[in-house]
């Protein structure tokens, strides 16, 4: 036995030792699940170098059925664009006046559920959170997913300065806007440019925690419907995205056109290519 479940068996009480199992159970099958996901991805990766299924299975020492079950079976590869294990949604608050009391929009409840959904079809535990109306975040996390801009947090919005090519700005007297910095070009929401129309741009990106200890990823619309529009991008191109960029820090920005009536994303586009930060740095 490992030394963790000789610690677990020796517990005398009965109410801990459950918890303690409990907790080691979900623990244990969030390990199972991405060690599947691992040997998943090896036997893809190794098959698109150009190796047989019956080669990879003669050098690993496994027969040629079970390779193929391996390459089909178990969670995808792509999951883990999301992150590894397990996830958390964030949200942020904001104070409803009327109602005297802190409430989550529509469209980013919306996008938060999504999220959620789509990690756990990837196998991945999902559970959420909230940036407080303050702004409040603690950024320090393993598997945070924020839907939240710079105008609703200044800890998200020293969070965006991280990025060594996109950028937020809001100058006095003038709405928001996202600037790419390697061609110049500057985004605007069509609500808040005329002739006015149903246009809004997302940001997304993997970002460097305060700590420097993993990444935040960081989704935001100049209004809440750019964000929506992100997350259908995510769940509908998520292999394509993580092909690309796989688990390193990238940030891109997404042109969404909606529906007035409900902010549903009606068309969704990239507008500048997927831009890798470390290979930004030493460009």
């Amino acid at each position: 036995m490992s030394d963790e479940l000789h610690r677990i068996t020796a517990i005398d009480d009965p109410y801990l030792l459950l918890r303690e199992v409990t907790k080691r159970l979900a623990d244990a099958q969030q390990e199972v699940t991405e060690l599947a996901r691992l040997r998943r991805r090896v036997v893809q990766d190794l098959h698109a170098q150009g190796l047989s299924y019956a080669q990879i299975a003669e050098k690993a020492g496994l027969s040629r059925g079970r390779i193929h079950q391996i390459r089909h079976a178990g969670p995808a590869p792509e999951g883990t664009f999301l992150g590894a294990g397990a996830v958390t949604v964030v949200t942020p608050l904001r104070w409803d006046a009327e109602k005297k009391r802190p409430v989550v929009a529509m469209a980013d409840m919306n996008s938060g559920k999504r999220l959620e959904e789509l990690a756990k079809s990837y196998g991945l535990a999902a559970s959420s959170g909230h940036v407080q109306v303050s702004g409040e975040i603690d950024l320090n996390r393993d598997g945070l997913i924020v839907v939240c801009g710079p105008s609703m947090s200044d800890a998200m919005k020293d969070l965006y300065t991280q990025d060594p090519v996109l950028g937020w700005e809001h100058p006095e007297g003038e709405p928001w806007a996202l600037v790419d910095r390697r061609t110049g070009a500057k985004y605007n929401a069509g609500a808040d440019i005329e002739p006015r129309r149903p246009h809004d741009v997302g940001y997304l990106g993997r970002l460097p925690r305060p700590d420097g200890n993993g990444s935040v990823l960081a989704i935001a619309g100049i209004h809440t419907a750019g964000s929506l529009g992100v997350v259908h991008l995510l769940t509908s191109d998520l292999n394509s995205l993580w092909g690309q960029v796989g688990e390193r820090r990238f940030s891109t920005l997404v042109s969404v056109d909606y529906d007035p009536e409900t902010d549903e994303p009606q068309s969704v586009e990239l507008l500048c290519p997927l831009y890798l930060h470390d290979e930004e740095a030493t460009a």
